[in-house]
């Protein structure tokens, strides 16, 4: 065991490639990790690998779960950070779905690295969705960045200018380059008035990317019903609401007034100029209290 990676199994993959998707603050409305829980559920995935939780999480901020059975303490479940070989007709591709670690964040990049490496991965690709000013009426513009020119330019992704905080996609990338492995990194915005879990656009919208940057034929259908089903309910949440309902047509007026190359959006800000802002708080409560109450909740 290097770096809390514990290996089950080593199978021989077919031009492999690894994508990482983590909970917490590199997966706003869930879309990351639903799109990595999505490419599982495909095929008859392969358990090959897990990163120890004990080395790298806080379990007063990563709980775990305890299930019973007739009131009996039955079993518990602990969060995890697991690798699947996942075969599709292309490729194979080895999926990490897990959890932002909280600690040791350099020995973790170590381990996805290990596994990216011992399987031989021609890259590594991470995803990511934060939270950004864009309204559910419109489709998702997902961004990319890339590790090396080659990949810019063949992927037509960009170089990132971003400078600031960041979380592990963000050091996983850059273990990645100092390795010299070859990754890219996809980022969704999620609206933010709009944030609860599930978001099946922005996860679409990912699954989507990726399958071109991996040159992968994927059938989204289901997941195109569910986005429709989704917008209809955020659509019916905000009718009677003129003060969200007027928001929600500014970020539309700024999305279509954007040059194609897609340089407008902001995540995590505000619209510039205008007249005044919602509150962001107010704005997803209001949205949310309706969706659960759509859903039988209180």
């Amino acid at each position: 065991m290097t770096d809390g990676l514990v290996w089950e199994r080593r199978p021989s993959l077919r031009r492999p490639l690894l994508v990482a998707a983590f909970s917490g603050w590199n997966d706003a409305g869930d879309a990351a990790t639903g799109a990595a829980d999505w490419l599982v559920r495909q095929r008859d995935p392969l358990r090959i690998a897990g990163i120890d939780p004990d080395e790298h999480l806080d379990y007063q901020s990563h709980r775990p779960q305890i299930e019973l059975a007739n009131g009996v303490a039955r079993a518990i479940t602990w969060p995890a950070n697991e690798c699947f070989a996942v075969t599709f007709p292309e490729r194979d591709v080895v999926v990490l779905r897990g959890v932002e670690p909280n600690v040791r964040w350099r020995s973790f990049c170590r381990a996805v690295v290990t596994v990216a490496e011992d399987t031989g991965c021609e890259m590594v690709v991470t995803l990511g969705a934060l939270l950004g000013d864009v309204p559910h009426t419109r489709g998702v513009r997902v961004t990319g960045t890339a590790s090396d020119p080659e990949l810019i330019n063949g992927l037509e992704l960009q170089r990132s200018q971003y400078e600031g905080p960041t979380g592990i996609v963000g050091v996983l990338h850059d273990a990645c380059r100092e390795q010299g492995l070859r990754s890219a990194s996809l980022w969704a915005p999620v609206p933010h008035y709009v944030s609860s879990p599930p978001n099946p656009p922005a996860t679409r919208a990912l699954l989507e990317r990726f399958g071109q940057v991996a040159a992968l034929d994927l059938d989204l259908h289901g997941l195109d019903q569910l986005a429709d089903l989704w917008r209809v309910q955020v659509d019916h949440a905000i009718r009677d609401n003129d003060e969200v309902s007027g928001y929600v047509r500014e970020l539309e007026g700024r999305v279509d007034a954007e040059d194609a190359d897609d340089r407008g959006i902001v995540l995590g800000g505000h619209p510039a100029g205008g007249g005044s802002v919602p509150d962001a708080e107010d704005l997803a409560a209001e949205v949310e209290r309706f969706l659960r109450e759509q859903d039988g909740g209180s």
